[in-house]
């Protein structure tokens, strides 16, 4: 067993879920570290969007700290962030590619980057629109973490030059996402904030049906949604649905849907968290199809629908027992693989062989922004 590491992360949030999807993965991977034994600390931007809406003001598995300017936080943290065994950047930070540079300059242990965004980061980097991240940043990294597997891996160091590529899927906690006592109330849920991409899915596979399916009950929870949308009278709105209540909300459900942004789709191997919530729960999935599916859930776990069609065919054909079974198969593949200690020991695994003192990076800042 390795010994206890420092490890410092930088992320969107964790204190808060609001219209924010990292939080989950964050608390789920920096609480299975700190169960194996690892001395984690977060440092998170504060901001009015998240400070207005925190549901995790004090985690009991880290230690959380708040900067306001990036002088603020390589100032109050320097020492902090020299002594740790590994830093890790995730995607989205606010002024990111100031924050790396400072970092790069300090981090005497491994350096990191969290990308949980893969697909739309190296589409902004590409069009040199990312301000959480330069290309010329990429090769800073000991290790870049990514959301996306396959093939995406090989682009990243080929076409960005990454170092070393390593996949850190979401996860699950099992011991937050389980089956509940609740009654079935819906035969179709999705919960996912308000993205464009997604909406014409979410249209298709969710809205129209509950249109040709009257007596059928369905469910739509998150933010962000414009106003002008026409819900059918039998879809019930969840504004925001904080994670405390995600798993009475999938055990609530026949059927839940997964959609996926077209980003992901084109990449492929870029699994939703919600998969692995449901799963979990015990809750059944219909799920838009994409490159990798597969290799996280096999046929006789999952269900993917292509069309309004497909969507009706699954609510009125499919037996109990057909329900049931898929159910249990995509637990069993979930729990076996995708729990957030399964990440967690992942990571560290990735970690160890390199832990240790490293030389500091000589930095190239004429593309600096």
């Amino acid at each position: 067993m390795t010994r206890p590491l420092d490890i410092v992360f930088l992320g969107l949030s964790l204190s808060s879920s609001w219209g924010n999807g990292h939080a989950t993965t964050f608390r789920g991977l920096l609480r299975a570290l700190s169960e194996l034994g690892h001395r984690v600390t977060f440092l998170e931007r504060d901001v009015p969007w998240y400070a207005h809406h925190r549901d995790l003001r004090d985690p009991d598995f880290c230690d959380l700290h708040y900067y306001e300017t990036t002088s603020e936080l390589l100032r109050n943290y320097q020492r902090q962030l020299q002594r740790a065994d590994a830093v890790v950047v995730g995607s989205f930070v606010p002024e990111g590619r100031a924050i790396i540079d400072g970092l790069a300059s300090v981090c005497t242990g491994q350096f990191c980057f969290y990308d949980i965004d893969t697909p739309v980061t190296l589409a902004r980097v590409a069009e040199d629109d990312c301000d959480y991240l330069a290309r010329r940043q990429i090769s800073y990294f000991d290790i870049y973490f990514s959301f996306t597997g396959g093939p995406t891996l090989e682009r990243l160091k080929s076409e960005f030059g990454a170092r070393r590529t390593e996949p850190l899927y979401c996860a699950v906690d099992p011991k937050r996402h389980h089956r509940t006592s609740n009654a079935i109330e819906w035969d179709l849920g999705y919960l996912g904030t308000y993205s464009a991409d997604r909406q014409p899915a979410l249209d298709a596979l969710l809205l129209e049906p509950a249109r040709r399916l009257p007596d059928r009950r369905f469910v739509v929870a998150g933010s962000q949604y414009p106003s002008d949308i026409a819900w059918p009278g039998n879809v019930e709105r969840i504004e925001h649905l904080p994670p405390s209540e995600h798993a009475a909300f999938y055990s609530r459900q026949r059927y839940t849907l997964n959609l996926t942004r077209a980003s992901m789709i084109a990449a492929g191997w870029s699994p939703s968290v919600r998969l692995f919530e449901a799963a979990a729960c015990g809750t059944p999935i219909i799920s838009d199809r994409w490159p990798g599916l597969d290799d996280f859930f096999p046929e006789s776990a999952i269900e993917t629908a292509a069309s309004t069609a497909d969507v009706e065919e699954i609510l009125s054909a499919k037996s109990e027992r057909a329900r049931l079974d898929l159910a249990r198969a995509a637990r069993e593949a979930v729990l076996s693989r995708h729990t957030a200690m399964a990440r967690a020991r992942e990571f560290i695994s990735a970690l160890t062989p390199f832990v240790g003192t490293r030389p500091a990076i000589d930095l190239d800042v004429e593309s600096a922004a």
